[in-house]
C-alpha cells in the first residue's frame, strides 16, 4: 500500500499506523516544513515491512522509502558511491520506466554508461535542477527524493579542513539544501542512510536543520510479526519446547536479518530448531550483531554457590525477585563490585546473573585507532543493549575501560566515551532493563559520576576470607567450579587451613588445581585429603603489598551498606582510612 500524498505539497495525511515510528517521525518533520534533509542511522540494513497485508513482504529500507513515503513522487533517485545515481522505484518496473527520462533531464543521456558516481558531480547536477524547479510555476514542478545509501562514503567523518575539495563541495551542497527555506517549500527530500552515525560528517548529522532519526532494532511485536510472515502455517519447524512465541521473545537484540536464517534452514529441512539448538545459536547471533564488541555469557552458577557474603547475597536475591516479578522500577540501575584482586568479583557477578535469570554480556574492547570509530562502536553496542533488555552488562577493570570526562591526549575520545556510557547508565527508562555491573580493584579511580546513586547504586566490597570454616567451604565450591571431585572427608572440619586472611578466591582455585594435577598424575579420580593438605602446605600466598592494602581501604570506603562489611571492619575510622590511602599513594608514586 502506498500513501497517495504521503509526502506531498499541500496538506499532510496521517501516516498508516503500521509504519515504524521513525517513518512517522520523518513524515511529521517533512509535513511541518522543518526539514528536507534527514539522516537515518542504527539498524538501517535490516529488513523492513513493505506493505500491510496478512503476510506482508519485507525488503530493504530504501525500498520502503521508495514505495511508501515517496510512493507517489515523480522521481526517486538512489545513490551510493559504488553504483552511482539511478532512478529507483522499488518493485514497480512500470514506475521505473516512467522515472528514467526524468532522470536523464538531470544527469544527461547514457546514465548507465557514464555512471555518475562522484558525489560532487551528483549533487551539483541535482542542485542545478532544484534551482530550475524553484523558478518554475508550482504546477509544473516535480516531486523529487534522493536516497543515499552508505552515506558516510559520500560525507565521511573527518577533522575540519582535512576533506578533499570534492568532498567539501558535496557536503556544502547538502548543507545548503538543509538550510534553504526555499528548498523546503518545494517537493524535495534527501535521506542519508548510514548504520553508524559517528562515521558521518558531523557538520551534517549535527546540523540544526537536519533531522537525525535512529532506526532501532525490532521490538517483540515486530519480531513476532516477521516470524509469522516467514513461517506461515509451518509451525512444525519448532521442536522440543521451542515455539514461535519463545523464538520471538528470545531473539531480543537481534535484527530481522539475523532471525531469518535459522528459520529458513528449518523450513528447508536443513536444521533442527529446538531449545538446545537455538541456545547454541543465540550466542553467536548476538556476538555477530555486535561485531564482536560484546561477548555473550551464559551463567552456570547461582548465589547458592557463593560462600559467605550473606548480606550481599540477600540483597541480590531480593533484587532478583523484583526483576522476575516485573517490578523493574524498584530494582537498582547497577552495581559496583570492588575489592582486592582475586576476591571472586567475577564469580559473584556470574552467580548473581544466574540468580536473576537474565542474559549476561561482557563489554569487550570497543576502542579503535580510527577517527570516530570508537564512538561508532560504542553507539552500536548501546543500541543492541537497549533492544536486548533485560540484560546484565559486565564491565571488568571499569576504571580503565570507561575513561573520564577529564581525559586528555586522545583527541577527546575518552571523555566522549565516558559521556555516552554515563548518559546511558543514568537513563531511568532502562531501569531493570539494562543492569550495569562495574568491577574494579581500584574504585577510587572510577569517576564519581558513575558511582553515584542513579547509576551504579549498590556498592558491594569483597575481601579475603577471614575464617578457616569459610576457606573450607570455598575449597568445595572451587572443586565444583574446576570440575574435579573431592573425596568425602577431604574438607572435613579438622582440615588445617594455613594463611587464613591471606588467601584469595584465586589462591584457593590455584590450590585445588594443584591438588587435582597431582591426583591426575597418580591416576586418581578424585582429590584426597592428603593431596589437599599437601597442596595447602606447599602454597605460598603473594605478599601483602602496599597495593593490596590500598585496594582494601578503597573497598571499605566505597561500601554503601555497612551490612556488606565483615564485622571486624564495620567500625573502621573513615578519616584514618583516607589518610592511609593518601600515604600509600604517595609511597607508590
Amino acid at each position: 500500500m502506498t500513501v497517495p500524498d504521503a509526502l506531498a505539497t499541500a496538506q499532510a495525511v496521517p501516516t498508516p499506523a503500521w509504519y515504524p515510528a521513525w517513518a512517522r517521525d520523518l513524515a511529521g518533520a517533512y509535513f511541518a516544513g522543518s526539514a528536507s534533509l534527514f539522516v537515518l542511522h542504527g539498524n538501517t540494513f535490516d529488513d523492513v515491512q513493505l506493505d500491510d497485508g496478512a503476510a506482508p513482504p519485507y525488503g530493504p529500507l530504501a525500498t520502503f522509502l521508495a514505495e511508501q513515503l515517496f510512493g507517489s513522487w515523480d522521481l526517486v533517485l538512489h545513490y551510493d558511491v559504488g553504483r552511482g545515481v539511478r532512478p529507483y522505484a522499488g518493485r514497480n518496473p512500470d514506475r521505473l520506466r516512467e522515472m528514467s527520462p526524468r532522470t536523464t533531464e538531470i544527469f544527461g543521456n547514457n546514465l548507465e554508461k557514464s555512471r555518475v558516481v562522484e558525489p560532487q558531480a551528483v549533487f551539483a547536477a541535482l542542485d542545478r535542477y532544484l534551482i530550475q524547479q524553484l523558478h518554475s510555476p508550482a504546477e509544473t514542478r516535480r516531486k523529487v527524493a534522493l536516497i543515499i545509501d552508505h552515506a558516510s562514503f559520500a560525507f565521511p567523518a573527518a577533522e575540519a579542513g582535512s576533506l578533499t575539495l570534492g568532498a567539501s563541495s558535496a557536503a556544502v551542497t547538502a548543507l545548503n539544501w538543509a538550510a534553504a527555506a526555499s528548498v523546503r517549500r518545494i517537493d524535495f527530500a534527501c535521506v542519508l542512510i548510514e548504520e553508524r552515525r559517528a562515521n558521518l560528517q558531523g557538520r551534517i548529522s549535527q546540523n540544526p536543520h537536519v533531522v537525525t532519526l535512529d532506526v532501532p532494532l525490532p521490538s517483540l511485536e515486530e519480531r513476532a510479526r516477521y516470524i509469522e510472515a516467514l513461517v506461515g502455517t509451518r509451525t512444525d519447524i519448532f521442536e522440543a519446547g521451542l515455539t514461535a512465541t519463545h523464538y520471538a521473545r528470545e531473539t531480543a537484540g537481534l535484527a530481522l536479518n539475523d532471525i531469518a536464517p535459522p528459520l529458513r534452514a528449518a523450513l528447508d529441512g536443513q536444521a533442527r530448531l529446538d531449545q538446545a539448538a537455538f541456545k547454541k545459536l543465540k550466542k553467536g547471533l548476538i556476538e555477530r550483531q555486535c561485531h564482536g564488541l560484546l561477548e555473550f555469557v551464559e551463567p552456570k552458577f547461582t548465589l547458592d554457590d557463593v560462600v559467605g557474603l550473606d548480606a550481599a547475597k540477600r540483597t541480590l536475591r531480593e533484587d532478583a525477585k523484583l526483576l522476575q516479578a516485573g517490578r523493574r522500577s524498584l530494582a537498582p540501575m547497577g552495581y559496583l563490585i570492588c575489592g582486592p584482586v582475586g576476591t571472586g568479583k567475577t564469580f559473584l557477578v556470574m552467580a548473581a546473573a544466574g540468580e536473576m535469570g537474565m542474559p549476561c554480556v561482557t563489554l569487550k574492547n570497543f576502542r579503535s585507532k580510527y577517527v570516530g570509530e570508537t564512538e561508532a562502536n560504542l553507539e552500536h553496542v548501546l543500541s543492541v543493549l537497549r533492544a536486548m533488555g533485560p540484560v546484565m552488562v559486565i564491565i571488568d577493570e571499569a576504571d580503565a575501560t570507561l575513561g573520564d570526562r577529564e581525559s586528555e591526549g586522545d583527541g577527546g575520545v575518552s571523555s566522549r566515551v565516558f559521556g555516552m556510557i554515563a548518559h546511558q547508565m543514568g537513563n531511568t527508562a532502562y531501569r531493570g532493563q539494562i543492569v550495569w555491573v562495574l568491577m574494579t580493584a581500584r574504585p577510587d579511580l572510577l569517576p564519581i559520576d558513575l558511582k553515584r546513586q542513579g547509576r551504579a547504586e549498590v556498592h558491594i566490597p569483597l575481601f579475603y576470607p577471614d575464617s578457616a570454616d569459610e576457606l573450607r567451604l570455598m575449597l568445595k565450591v572451587m572443586a565444583k567450579k574446576v570440575g574435579v571431585p573431592l573425596e568425602s572427608d577431604a574438607t572435613g572440619p579438622d582440615l588445617a587451613v594455613p594463611h587464613v586472611g591471606q588467601l584469595s578466591g584465586a589462591d584457593i582455585e590455584g590450590v585445588i588445581t594443584r591438588a587435582a594435577r597431582q591426583a591426575g598424575i597418580a591416576g586418581e579420580s578424585a582429590i584426597s585429603r592428603v593431596r589437599l593438605e599437601t597442596a595447602l602446605a606447599d602454597f605460598i600466598p603473594s605478599a601483602q603489598s602496599l597495593e593490596k592494602r590500598l585496594q582494601v581501604a578503597a573497598a571499605i570506603l566505597e561500601c554503601t551498606d555497612s551490612a556488606f562489611l565483615p564485622a571486624a571492619l564495620r567500625g573502621s575510622d573513615r578519616a584514618a582510612l583516607q589518610a592511609e590511602m593518601a600515604r600509600i599513594k604517595a609511597a607508590l608514586r
